[in-house]
């Protein structure tokens, strides 16, 4: 995540402090890359970031498969330098990837049967296969991280444990793939009953401080479950490379107008989290088990199903906990200056529906994963 980096300067200025100042919000989006005609995954990274433009390929990565590709968003204050950037950096991908005859989605996992591509050859990426072999998850695996800065470690663990029971409901916002190996998965977000092969997948557990989260990710390593700290993939988590909070428990959004909603959403939920801690109002400690089942629900019903609401562990319409976190995080949108764009989005969002739900409704105008291929491409680029 080149894109992520910055002077030190700028950092200082722009992380959060004492929950006085505003923070700072980065995006990054992993994409699948499929043949144009049948929309099956196809092994071409390298041909792709070949065609790159050389002024963007600091902010355009390979990721673990040579079926995928990812972009970095620089991080900034505002939301219409977020939504420049993804817009930017989509397009400029679309164009790469179709110089190179190939197409690239924004989609949680490959709707269409076909070989699992190579891993690209790297070798922490060796050792991975060496140590877990078939855990490969599928035609790619692609994912949006959304990095929030903090003022230091402590405070950064302190966020982890007040954001862990609103994540559920990021989880179905952000479903995003219905269809795998040519079918109907019965999920809204296969890509998660994928990810979860990994042993190291799991929602972030209540901590008791940065000690406690540096001695588990010690014990985690020693007991073979992670290479090392980068396999470290629990839903929230402190980022081993820059001063931030990142967030990555969601598919790989559609659309940039989507991308900025879950971006400004989990801006103000880590905002609210430090208002929270700064007037030493104690995180809620939800039961792990009770957690899991809220993932799992999120995963199966996405954002047009039902979601566990954690206060009671009863099922709730997930659009109404949606709406319980925005009011939750209001203040914090006000704050930043996102409360207009997130409610217009939050509209467009309800009559359009999540990604999964416009798979879907495509498969069933026309019988045709090619034609679901083939809007999820146009909704990539913008």
């Amino acid at each position: 995540m080149r894109a992520m980096s910055g002077s030190v300067a700028e950092r200082e200025r722009n992380t959060a402090a004492g929950g006085t100042d505003l923070f700072t919000v980065g995006v990054e989006e992993e994409f699948l890359l499929v043949d144009p005609h049948t929309g099956a995954a196809v092994p071409a990274v390298d041909l792709v970031m070949e065609q790159v433009p050389a002024e963007l390929r600091g902010q355009v990565e390979r990721e673990f498969q040579t079926s995928q590709i990812e972009i970095g968003s620089p991080p900034g204050l505002e939301l219409s330098s977020i939504r420049h950037s993804l817009g930017v950096l989509r397009a400029a991908l679309a164009d790469a990837a179709e110089r190179a005859g190939v197409r690239v989605l924004a989609i949680g996992t490959g709707p269409v049967d076909g070989p699992v591509p190579p891993v690209v050859d790297k070798p922490r990426f060796d050792q991975m296969i060496e140590r877990f072999r078939l855990l490969v998850p599928g035609p790619g695996n692609n994912g949006m991280h959304v990095h929030v800065g903090i003022p230091d470690p402590d405070t950064g663990v302190q966020v982890l444990n007040h954001v862990r029971a609103w994540l559920p409901i990021l989880h179905a916002v952000t479903a995003n793939s219905p269809f795998a190996k040519g079918e109907d998965t019965g999920y809204a977000s296969w890509r998660s009953v994928e990810w979860e092969h990994w042993p190291s997948v799991s929602p972030t557990p209540f901590l008791e401080s940065h000690e406690h989260y540096q001695r588990l990710i010690r014990q985690l390593i020693a007991s073979g479950v992670m290479l090392d700290e980068g396999m470290l993939y629990w839903y929230a988590r402190l980022s081993a490379k820059y001063p931030t909070v990142e967030i990555r428990i969601g598919d790989v959004c559609p659309s940039v107008d989507d991308a900025v909603l879950v971006a400004a959403l989990v801006r103000a939920l880590v905002a609210t989290a430090m208002t929270d801690i700064a007037e030493g109002r104690p995180a809620v400690r939800t039961d792990h088990h009770l957690l899991v089942a809220a993932h799992w629900r999120a995963a199966h019903d996405g954002l047009e199903g039902e979601g566990v609401d954690l206060t009671d562990g009863e099922l709730r319409p997930t659009w109404e906990l949606l709406d319980r976190l925005v009011d939750r995080v209001r203040p914090e949108l006000d704050r930043h200056g996102d409360l207009d764009q997130v409610t217009d989005l939050l509209g467009g969002l309800r009559r359009h529906g999540s990604g999964a739900a416009r798979q879907r409704a495509v498969f069933a105008r026309t019988g045709r994963l090619v034609d679901v291929v083939e809007d999820v491409a146009r909704q990539t680029r913008g």
